[in-house]
């Protein structure tokens, strides 16, 4: 692993931790219900952008939600900025990652099996 691929990676955890916190006690946008949590973070090699990878648990509007998070980027990149000494504070994409429940969605199919058995 090169040694920038290494600086990427503490990033992308630092980055991962420090959403998570601020999505969790900070985020005050009434359009985001649910749990939402930050799966992973890929950050650019050029520190511009970052695309985020959340998934989405018991929310009343998945869309809704999604939409909030875009609404919000500005604010949380200013709470990034301060909290993380980044030279470049990476403007933030949004992506759903439904590999959560789609594990979710197989280990029911599993159980349904063994039920059959």
């Amino acid at each position: 692993m090169a040694k920038n691929e290494a600086r990427l990676n503490r990033i992308n955890e630092e980055l991962r931790k420090e959403l998570s916190g601020i999505l969790a006690f900070e985020l005050k946008n009434p359009n985001v219900t649910g749990m939402v949590s930050v799966t992973k973070v890929k950050i650019t090699p050029d520190f511009k952008y970052a695309k985020v990878y959340v998934s989405i648990l018991n929310s009343k509007n998945v869309d809704k939600t999604m939409e909030g998070l875009k609404e919000s980027s500005g604010f949380i990149r200013s709470k990034i900025a301060k909290d993380i000494n980044l030279r470049i504070t990476p403007e933030l994409a949004f992506e759903l990652d439904d590999s959560l429940e789609y594990g979710a969605r197989i280990d029911n199919i599993l159980k349904d099996l063994k039920k059959g058995e």
